[in-house]
């Protein structure tokens, strides 16, 4: 075993000293020691309850036979971080999360490791470390939060995060008042777990599942169901099977698993930084995926479920449909049923005896909102390296849209031009220098989007940016523009006035501008200059590559 090397043999005396200090006995040698990768800590509502979930793990790993050893990553709460300096962070946290597991796990030799993330950047850090290192592992998240209920005027209806970002708007338009915007703010969120839509951290989780290193049950048992402690405890006995089965991230994570995770995505209508976190795993895991793939997932898979933003239901309805086994069982003859999962046994055992229990949370396969998956990669002059749509939470209206360019060059300006009611119907946003070097870090741009919903211009307005957006996004949104303008992308050249052309189902985004004329826009700009001038994000603005691929360190 790997952890032989701190624990067998008489040179290795002073680990095992070490060892006993922190309460391993003598017995415990002789058995396996694995790494619980826990994310709790108490800023983020996701996270708050996992010293629990980590508890269960913990007994589960013990009754099995192994030996738990438990540590921290780092965990950013994107909603906390949105809309000022703070979400530069957000992204970039994903890289020191995969390192930091990384270091923790080979300085310490463990033979196995159990994963307790639940929110947006810290999934995908930790499924980057696991085929990084890949030694036997498997993921248990801490389950989404339980959508809020709004009691008035003898009515009961479901709120969220999103309802909250959308009430400002609404403050901003006086459509809401300030008081029923506290109402909602005090309803929204009502207790731990990852915000209750099918935002990014809730896209993750399921399609870790389809994926084939969660359990059944890990994306959408709330988290303060007892389901979730008892799918915890079995995550921590089925650590010591894998371990004893020496079945590997590398062996679970292939080309043909991304792309049932991908399917799974389409048929959800999951978040559009699922594209950017798969595109990173693949890179980990030395596979090649390009974004183009992605459309052909999206053309064969019917877009099945809608959750919120989408709709006003949440993931504890999805959960009593029949969670992600149900979602495969009605996709099933598009997935590749004999991929590895961390159950032992094939995808296909896991779907094939499950079924809907409710058909107006998830449509049947015959019977979907449209026969193509809930995201879209973009194509076109303005975005040479693709863009990403979540083409499901689009109002119809706007899924073929011609516009003039209304230009920003960061989030800031965007949010006190939409307040300052400076955008009209019909306009496209452009909020550009917000890549991942240029922002630094990519950041969402929730609250643009949630403004114009709230001002009822999401039917009305579209928003282009190199940036990234929440899963929580509605509307004509498209994000990941690439090349970003830092880089100097053809979104650098548009200006005030030029028209620009979208067409979702054609996966089409145009400048009506000669390539010859983006030429010398490009031409005539100064070279970019950041202003980050120290500190982690410095190191990370010289480092990481296009969102086109993950947005991962070139070096």
């Amino acid at each position: 075993m790997k952890s032989d090397s701190i624990k067998k043999g008489i040179e290795r005396a002073p680990h095992r000293a070490l060892l006993r200090a922190v309460g391993v006995h003598s017995d415990d040698f002789n058995k396996p020691f694995i790494g619980v990768v826990n994310s709790f800590n108490e800023v983020v509502p996701g996270h708050t309850h996992l010293n629990t979930i980590a508890g269960a793990v913990k007994t589960g790993i013990t009754g099995a036979g192994g030996v738990p050893f438990e540590f921290n990553t780092i965990g950013v709460c994107d909603g906390i971080a949105m809309n000022h300096p703070g979400m530069k962070f957000s992204l970039p946290s994903r890289e020191l999360i995969a390192d930091s597991v990384e270091i923790m796990a080979e300085a310490h030799r463990f033979d196995a490791l159990v994963f307790i993330p639940n929110c947006d950047k810290v999934v995908p850090g930790m499924l980057m470390a696991a085929v990084r290192l890949n030694v036997p592992s498997i993921f248990i998240s801490g389950g989404p939060m339980l959508a809020g209920k709004l009691h008035k005027d003898g009515a009961c209806r479901s709120v969220d995060l999103i309802s909250v970002f959308t009430a400002v708007g609404g403050v901003a338009q006086g459509t809401v008042s300030e008081a029923e915007l506290e109402e909602i703010e005090i309803a929204a969120c009502p207790g731990c777990g990852s915000c209750s839509g099918m935002f990014t951290a809730n896209t993750m989780n399921c399609l870790t599942e389809a994926l084939g290193m969660a359990l059944p049950g890990n994306g959408t048992i709330p988290a303060v169901d007892s389901r979730r402690l008892h799918l915890a405890r079995q995550a921590g006995q089925q650590v010591l099977a894998i371990l004893k089965s020496n079945l590997r991230p590398r062996d679970i994570i292939t080309r043909s698993s991304i792309s049932n995770a991908f399917a799974v995505d389409m048929a959800l209508g999951g978040s559009t930084n699922s594209v950017l976190h798969f595109m990173a795993i693949a890179h980990e895991a030395g596979i090649k995926f390009p974004l183009s793939l992605i459309n052909e997932i999206s053309a064969r898979v019917p877009h099945l479920c809608k959750i919120s933003p989408a709709s006003d239901a949440h993931m504890e309805d999805l959960d009593l449909a029949g969670g992600i086994p149900a979602i495969m069982h009605e996709i099933a003859r598009l997935l590749d049923g004999e991929c590895k999962t961390v159950t032992l046994k094939p995808l296909s055992s896991i779907y094939r005896n499950a079924h809907v229990k409710n058909h107006d949370v998830i449509k049947p396969f015959a019977k979907p909102y449209s026969k193509t998956g809930g995201l879209a990669i973009l194509f076109g002059n303005l975005a040479p390296g693709g863009a990403v749509v979540k083409s499901g939470a689009v109002d119809p209206r706007m899924m073929a849209h011609k516009g003039p360019a209304r230009v920003f060059e960061n989030e800031e300006d965007a949010t006190r031009g939409i307040m300052g009611k400076k955008v009209r119907a019909g306009d496209v946003v452009v909020i550009r220098y917000e890549g991942p070097r240029g922002g630094p870090g990519m950041r969402e741009m929730l609250t643009p989007t949630s403004l114009l919903s709230g001002m009822g211009m999401d039917s009305k307005v579209a928003l282009i940016t190199d940036g990234r957006f929440s899963g929580g996004t509605r509307g004509a949104a498209i994000g990941h523009v690439a090349p970003e303008a830092a880089d100097r992308g053809p979104i650098a050249a548009v200006r005030n006035g030029d028209i620009i052309s979208i067409d979702i189902p054609s996966r089409k985004l145009e400048i009506g501008v000669s390539a010859a004329e983006i030429k010398r826009r490009l031409k005539d700009l100064p070279p970019f200059k950041t202003g980050i001038k120290s500190g982690y994000l410095r190191r990370y603005v010289e480092n990481v590559g296009p969102a086109s691929e993950g947005a991962v360190f070139k070096h």
